[in-house]
């Protein structure tokens, strides 16, 4: 299927979204709205497991904010749609895995959307940085969520200066997990998308929900919420027919058949 200024392709269970907006798949209001009703479809779709987040091209995989679409009248503090800027840092309860494929120039509200995704792939060729301080703003979902990813000092550096990283150094310092030829990152996105796709989405999804409610959490507090079930893809979890599943195929030496209920 085909959104401009997003494509989407479904390949089994996993959902593939594409920025595509010539010339830097740079996001203006109207293009969040639309990644926002694509990342909602996906989150409730019980078919689709996995998505991957990329950008069209070899240059671009996103500048962030469409400062063109600004000067023209789209505002900071427009309407972004569902989930805030790029449909998915600020969507709730989104208890799928997402993967980015970072295939070129991620910085700004660009670095801000791959890390809204639970896992980041990289091309060789890719960059990152966070420039907003050289146009006296503040790169907000970055400021709240890179100090807790990378060590300290090193977020507030290039909070601070706008300083780029290239893909080798985002990965020293672990906002990169992967990086690929620029030819091979597709391929390589895919497989682990179809690897996550095979497992155990009830899993994935209380493994995601005990992260990010954790995350606030004193670990005792959290301890006993998960032990008593009291987050609710804990309890769908432990009262699932999957969970039955998998017991009896480690008992009977076979693969499981996920079935996600």
């Amino acid at each position: 299927m085909t959104d401009a200024p997003i494509k989407t392709e479904r390949r089994g269970h996993v959902l593939e979204v594409t920025l595509d907006r010539p010339k830097a798949n740079a996001i203006d209001l109207a293009t969040s709205r639309i990644m926002g009703q694509v990342f909602q479809s996906f989150r409730d779709d019980p078919d689709l497991r996995v998505a991957i987040i990329t950008g069209a091209g070899e240059k671009f995989f996103c500048p962030g904010w469409d400062l063109k679409a600004a000067a023209e009248g789209d505002a900071v503090d427009g309407d972004y749609g569902v989930g805030g800027f790029g449909g998915l840092q600020q969507l709730r309860d989104l208890n799928k895995p997402v993967i980015a494929a970072i295939n070129g120039i991620a910085c700004g509200g660009g670095l801000e959307l791959a890390l809204s995704a639970d896992m980041i792939l990289s091309a060789d060729h890719a960059s990152f940085a966070l420039p907003e301080i050289r146009s006296g703003t503040v790169a907000d979902a970055a400021s709240v969520k890179l100090p807790k990813r990378i060590p300290y000092h090193i977020a507030m550096e290039m909070l601070f200066t706008g300083r780029w990283l290239d893909a080798e150094e985002a990965a020293r310092w672990g906002i990169v997990n992967h990086i690929y030829p620029a030819a091979k990152l597709m391929k390589k996105a895919r497989e682990l998308a179809d690897m996550l796709a095979a497992g155990p989405p009830l899993v994935y999804a209380a493994i995601k929900e005990i992260v990010r409610e954790a995350e606030d959490m004193k670990f005792h507090d959290a301890m006993e919420r998960i032990t008593k079930s009291q987050f609710d893809t804990v309890a769908t979890l432990y009262n699932s027919e999957d969970q039955l599943e998998g017991a009896r195929a480690f008992a009977e030496k076979r693969d499981p058949v996920w079935k996600g209920k």
